[in-house]
């Protein structure tokens, strides 16, 4: 809170003397602010040139550390509607919007979806027992959860109590999401609700075809290498749909930020290579030095994929289509 009051402060200060400016939009377009590149895809999906659209987080960046400066609270401020995903993974911004007098205006994308909780019950005694560990990062207290700088932080003890955040993972989660931005959209600018639901329905028939491409791609890779190991536990909703298995990961949470102790990562990597996977899929966006060591331990090819962010435009991953077909490739050519 300390820290909010500080980013508020400074941004009333540089308000006062111009050192922040929020352009006023003449368009008469719906102001929308997108918490993720990914999201902002979706909605931009359902509002086309109906609405302008911001996004909070800049291309390849991680959800699970990204501060906010004064110049987001300014873009935040200002937006008609603000799209986060919701499902606890912006933990960052409860505070801000709460402090802003904004929470009324947020629409988290994944309200209706059914949250995977995490898996503690299904480690294998060759993967060994890193939960008392790791719960730190599926919404349990740990007391020793411990920051960059060595202080605990109880954004990352509570953010993901609700589950699985990581929804997007599978695009039948998403049609989900396209019924929460239509029907905002159509509240906030109902003259236009004709062409967002048509906007919508068009969006999730290219949904309903790539997630029937995905199941097609998965079929080519054995059943027995249909394994996963990930940085840390983020595509649960994937697997679970088109039938591969989440082996391992290195952090067992659903956050990014924790770090195995020495002991854990021994287990690990002793678990890894009983296994017999094939490759260790790493988060573009995640610090790749733990699973650059196992991989050199092990032998063990590294294989990287995009997690909670896009890639730039004219990039391989521009979209969220762009994104599933990324990654399913990716999966599909390391494992089968």
């Amino acid at each position: 809170m300390k820290k909010v009051l500080f980013i508020l402060a400074t941004f009333s200060l540089l308000a006062a003397c111009g050192g922040v400016s929020v352009p006023e939009s003449n368009s008469g377009k719906l102001n929308v602010v997108a918490t993720t590149s990914i999201v902002a895809d979706i909605v931009r999906q359902v509002g086309g040139d109906l609405i302008d659209v911001e996004i909070l987080l800049p291309e390849g960046t991680d959800p699970h550390s990204f501060d906010p400066s004064p110049q987001d609270i300014a873009m935040v401020a200002d937006a008609d509607i603000i799209f986060a995903n919701g499902a606890g993974l912006e933990a960052f911004i409860e505070h801000l919007l709460e402090s802003a007098g904004a929470e009324e205006r947020v629409v988290e994308v994944s309200k209706g979806v059914e949250l995977l909780t995490h898996p503690e019950d299904s480690h294998t005694e060759d993967e060994g027992d890193h939960a008392d560990h790791e719960e730190g990062e599926d919404g349990h207290h740990d007391e020793h959860e411990e920051d960059e700088d060595g202080h605990h932080d109880d954004h990352e003890d509570h953010a993901h109590d609700k589950g699985d955040p990581h929804t997007w993972t599978d695009p039948n989660n998403v049609m989900i999401w396209v019924q929460n931005i239509e029907l905002a959209l159509s509240e906030a600018d109902s003259s236009n609700g004709q062409k967002y639901a048509e906007s919508a329905a068009s969006y999730i028939s290219e949904l309903e075809e790539i997630d029937a491409w995905i199941r097609e791609e998965i079929m080519k890779i054995p059943v027995e290498k249909r394994k996963i190991v990930t940085d840390h536990r983020l595509l649960g909703y994937y697997v679970e749909e088109y039938g591969l298995e989440q082996v391992g990961a290195i952090v067992e949470g659903y956050s990014s930020l924790a770090e195995p102790s020495a002991q854990e990562l021994a287990e690990i990597e002793d678990a890894i290579s009983a296994l017999g996977v094939q490759a260790i899929f790493v988060g573009n966006t995640v610090n790749a030095n733990l699973a650059e060591q196992i991989s050199e331990d092990t032998g063990i090819k590294l294989v990287y994929f995009y997690t909670g962010s896009l890639s730039e435009a004219g990039g391989e991953a521009e979209s969220y289509l762009d994104y599933l077909r990324y990654n399913t490739n990716a999966f599909v050519n390391a494992l089968k």
